[in-house]
């Protein structure tokens, strides 16, 4: 997908005022590939004349070989991230409330919510938009049974300051790896953490199925229960155990998650040197910001998330995602609005009080394009996109 460049006559001036489309065939937010597809249809077709359609050798395969990379002792696939945290929540046997961070995916809060227990949001760090160990620590009381933290864009969460709240409030600890699937926590890979983790193998993510999660865990009792909870419950004898779900993985998405596994570490290596190339591109513009990942971890960079100061870059993140779209150029506003916001939580907001971080966060962030195979010509049409609002605002 070439960039077209402006000419000299609209160069200067953005496409929602009348110039010329940087990209008038469209960038996409995300765009995920599988570097060998005859591989997949060829495995596919083995399958389709198998006659085991779902939750069989190819799955079993898929929680192999994620279980190796991951370093756990336990990987159980499922149909989705979001059914993998609520067989967490339910195979640990939760009651009460679970302290999660409102700056999330609503599906964290649905698991919570989908297992009778209360959501009580806790507020994030600025530098980094992860949950607050000392924000979650205050939202902990004698009803709390869990903390659900996020590891977001990919980027870890402070696992061990996180892991210090649970221990000393007897509580179990459990991550939303959703994004996470390649991260690390220093020389540890995400996956090993908490209670278990759960990581989602949906399109936009790094490691794909087309649908589908990995609920990783050391926990030998809570992998047996996720087994089982996956299939409604049902050990095999149809004598259900408890109120389980219809969660388990087809097999034909285990053979694309496991062909996607051929390529990862170079497809999170792109990912890197494109957000350092972000960073490069974008840092010198005013009231450009970005979410800190520490020296020490590496993000999957699911997304590029930035932070937008509208008093310095001259508008804010919500007319530049207006601006970016008269481009061509797909944007996301990951999370605007926060879960806490939205109308199927707002009843909570008074009993979880105020986030001050978090609202001032999702007034600001903006998520741009980036997918490995983007080049660097696109990531730059980004940034000039970016560099002719900010001029353009600071001539009005």
């Amino acid at each position: 997908m070439a960039m077209s460049m402006p000419t000299s006559s609209d160069a200067d001036r953005p496409a929602i005022l009348g110039g010329r489309p940087l990209f008038p065939d469209g960038l996409p937010l995300a765009r995920p590939a599988i570097a060998d597809p005859d591989k997949v249809a060829k495995t596919a077709h083995a399958i389709l004349t198998s006659g085991v359609l779902t939750n069989g050798p190819t799955v079993r395969e898929l929680e192999a070989r994620a279980a190796e990379y991951l370093g756990v002792q336990h990987c159980v696939a499922v149909a989705s991230c979001t059914a993998g945290l609520m067989l967490v929540l339910r195979g640990s046997q939760l009651s009460g409330d679970v302290v999660l961070p409102s700056f999330t995916f609503s599906a964290t809060a649905h698991a919570v919510a989908w297992n009778g227990l209360r959501p009580v949001f806790a507020d994030i760090r600025p530098e980094s938009l992860l949950l607050d160990p000392v924000a979650a620590a205050r939202a902990t009381g004698m009803r709390t049974s869990a903390i659900l933290a996020t590891h977001t864009y990919g980027t870890p969460c402070d696992v061990e300051e996180l892991a210090e709240v649970a221990r000393r409030n007897g509580i179990r600890l459990f991550f939303d790896a959703a994004h996470a699937f390649g991260s690390r926590r220093g020389a540890a890979m995400v996956g090993g953490f908490g209670d278990a983790e759960v990581f989602s193998l949906s399109p936009t993510k790094v490691l794909i199925a087309g649908e589908g999660g990995i609920i990783a865990t050391n926990d030998d009792i809570l992998a047996e229960r996720c087994r089982i909870g996956r299939d409604y419950g049902n050990p095999g004898d149809y004598d259900t155990r408890f109120v389980g779900l219809n969660a388990r993985m087809s097999e034909l998405h285990a053979a694309t998650a496991l062909a996607s596994f051929d390529d990862l570490e170079e497809r999170i290596g792109r990912r890197n040197e494109l957000a350092a190339r972000y960073r490069k591109v974008l840092g010198g513009l005013p009231g450009i910001a970005f979410p800190l990942v520490a020296d020490d971890d590496r993000s999957t960079y699911k997304d590029f998330t930035i932070l937008v100061d509208a008093a310095q870059f001259g508008m804010d993140a919500d007319g530049a995602a207006k601006a970016l779209a008269a481009e061509g150029i797909q944007t996301r506003r990951y999370y605007a609005p926060p879960v806490h916001r939205q109308r199927a939580y707002r009843s909570l907001a008074p009993a979880n009080g105020s986030l001050p971080v978090t609202d001032a966060a999702a007034a600001r962030v903006l998520t741009l394009p980036l997918w490995t195979g983007m080049d660097d010509q696109q990531l730059d049409g980004v940034g000039m996109a970016m560099a002719r609002l900010h001029a353009l605002a600071a001539k009005a």
